[in-house]
């Protein structure tokens, strides 16, 4: 069995320059896994911050469980991610430095089935900035188009 994407966060790359990523556990109850099998969850305004020590996702919607009872999860709760205390520390000394922040960019069932995120540690790109990303993948799709022209 190999990895099943449940959702990307596809604004993610392009509002964040992306250094580095790390994969991480979540801990969710039962109905909050039943309601990711059938695609019910957004990441697109959410983030991960460290509190005492430990690492939330925070802003995540998933939606409650359509044949959930009356002990249905909160869509909005902050959910808890699971990482070593090394890894946690490592990441407390880079988000201090200025500028860097955490961003869930996907999350999918690994091959045991176990519910993972991967967060990217990435600094916030400007208006400017975003443009001269756009203009130099432009530039380099248009330079691929004529060499395949060329050997034709």
């Amino acid at each position: 069995m190999k990895t099943r994407t449940i959702t990307e966060n596809k604004k993610a790359r392009r509002n964040y320059e992306i250094e580095d990523t790390f994969e991480a556990g979540i801990v969710l109850v039962g109905t909050e896994v039943k309601s990711l099998r059938s695609g019910g969850i957004n990441l697109k305004d959410s983030y991960a911050k460290i509190v005492d020590g430990e690492l939330f996702l925070v802003g995540c919607h998933v939606a409650p469980y359509s044949h959930g009872n009356i002990m249905n999860h909160d869509p909005e709760r902050p959910r808890k991610l699971l990482m070593k205390r090394r890894e946690i520390q490592k990441l407390i000394g880079k988000i201090n430095e200025r500028g860097f922040t955490l961003i869930p960019i996907k999350l999918y069932f690994n091959e045991r089935g176990l519910v993972k995120v991967l967060l990217g540690l990435g600094k916030g790109r400007t208006h400017s900035d975003k443009r001269s990303v756009i203009r130099e993948r432009d530039i380099e799709r248009d330079m691929e188009r004529e060499l395949r022209r060329g050997y034709k």
